[in-house]
Parts: structure tokens; C-alpha cells; sequence
């Protein structure tokens, strides 16, 4: 990643500003930072002795049916929480914390970290929505400059600090803007995404990004007429 965004980035910024939004939501694994860190601290945690041997080779096996397309995507992101229960709530934040800090940092786009910067303090409302776990979601976002307070992430029920299998939420296709609106209750006036499960909610907000989109969302964007930027690193250089 690059210290200090591009002229390219800057003049995204300023695209973004000059629509002066109330409300900003972003999704986060390819959108704020590089990578997935719902899956890349599933692996981690696997491999570190946290869990049983047999939970270990179903969680893998899981994962390899969701990757081969039988699990689908919501139920993988509630069990990759949900296989947590039981435990600490609080050593699995340690644990993600530990995570983020050694894996995740570093794979932020800068641009994305100043463009919160920028529209916080413009007075922007801006919010984190994802379908990885809040324990890793509320860490990484701090990074970005985002209140940990607004994130909406995948989220399980916390029993006298044990972790339970009882699903709050899954942020995921349609529940991205479902969550936003039972939680937030305002129509988003910026959203920005890079996959097929960010779709609707970038078709609720009122002003819609692609930022580093998949194949997929990048067709979508183009035929709304959705705006669709490259982060610098992110390998590609064009902003439409």
C-alpha cells in the first residue's frame, strides 16, 4: 500500500465531498482495506489450537463446501461466529485484536482511511457494515477512523460473557440494508462496496460506489451508472 493517495485518489475524495453526504456506510473486506479478514482470521484461528481437533476438520470441510458452492453464503458467515460459542467472549476479542494488528493493518487503501477522515469531518455520519464478525470488524475499523460503535457486523448473543449460537445479525446481501435501517433508520446518501453482496445496499443509498469490484458488481455499477474506483494497490488505476 502506498503512504500517500494519488492525484487519482484525491480527485475521488473530492468527488465524494463535493456531494456533501450526511450518511456514509461502507462494507469492509475489499472495500476499505485489501483482502478478506472474515476468512483470512477463520484460517488463523483455526491453525492456533483455539478450538478441538473435530471442530477444526468441520470447520475446514465447511468451508470447503461454501467454496464449492453448497453452503451458502449467509448460513457460512452466522457458523464462522457461531462456531465461537461457548467460549470468551472477551479472549476472542484479544484474539482478533491480535489479528488485525499483525495480519491487517498494513492492507488498508489510504485513500479510504483519509476519505472517512474527510467525511467525518465534514459532519458525514459514517458507518461500517459487513458479513465478517464484529469481534474483527470492530478492531480493523478502528484503523479507519470509524467508531467501533458503527459497525454493523456479524453478530452472535454474549451470555454472562460466553459466546452463544444465537445470531443477531448477518449483514449480508439483503441484510446490508436491512440492518441499516433497523439500526441507523436513515436512507444512506453514499455507499460503498465491491462485491455482488454489497449490491442492494448500494442500490438503497442515494449516491452508489464500486470501489475495487469484483467482476460481477463492476457489470452492475456500469449499467446503473454507479461510480467505479481502483485504489491505489489495488493493481487496477481507473476512476469512472
Amino acid at each position: 500500500m502506498t503512504s500517500f493517495p494519488s492525484l487519482k485518489a484525491a480527485q475521488f475524495i473530492d468527488s465524494v465531498l463535493h456531494l456533501q453526504p450526511r450518511l456514509a456506510v461502507f462494507d469492509c473486506d475489499g472495500t476499505l482495506w485489501a483482502g478478506d479478514a472474515g476468512e483470512g482470521f477463520f484460517s488463523w484461528e483455526l491453525s492456533r489450537g483455539l478450538f478441538p481437533d473435530e471442530v477444526v476438520r468441520w470447520a475446514r470441510q465447511r468451508y470447503a463446501d461454501y467454496k464449492a458452492g453448497k453452503v451458502g453464503e449467509d448460513d457460512m458467515c452466522a457458523e464462522m461466529a457461531t462456531i465461537h460459542r461457548g467460549l470468551a467472549d472477551a479472549d476472542i476479542q484479544r484474539a482478533a485484536d491480535q489479528f488485525v494488528e499483525e495480519h491487517f493493518v498494513t492492507q488498508i487503501f489510504p485513500e479510504m482511511h483519509q476519505l472517512v477522515d474527510r467525511l467525518r469531518g465534514s459532519g458525514c455520519d459514517v458507518w461500517a457494515v459487513s458479513s465478517t464478525n464484529e469481534w474483527v470488524i470492530k478492531t480493523a475499523v478502528k484503523h479507519c477512523g470509524i467508531d467501533p460503535a458503527k459497525a454493523l457486523a456479524v453478530s452472535v448473543e454474549v451470555e454472562s460473557g460466553r459466546i452463544t449460537d444465537r445470531v443477531v445479525r448477518v449483514p449480508s446481501g439483503e441484510g446490508k440494508p436491512r440492518a441499516i435501517q433497523e439500526v441507523i433508520r436513515r436512507v444512506p446518501d453514499a455507499a460503498f462496496g465491491n462485491s455482488r453482496f454489497d449490491m442492494q445496499m448500494l442500490a438503497s443509498a442515494r449516491h452508489a460506489f464500486a470501489v475495487n469490484p469484483y467482476p460481477e458488481l463492476e457489470a452492475a455499477a456500469r449499467k446503473h451508472g454507479w461510480t467505479v474506483y481502483w485504489p491505489d494497490g489495488s493493481g487496477r488505476s481507473a476512476a469512472t
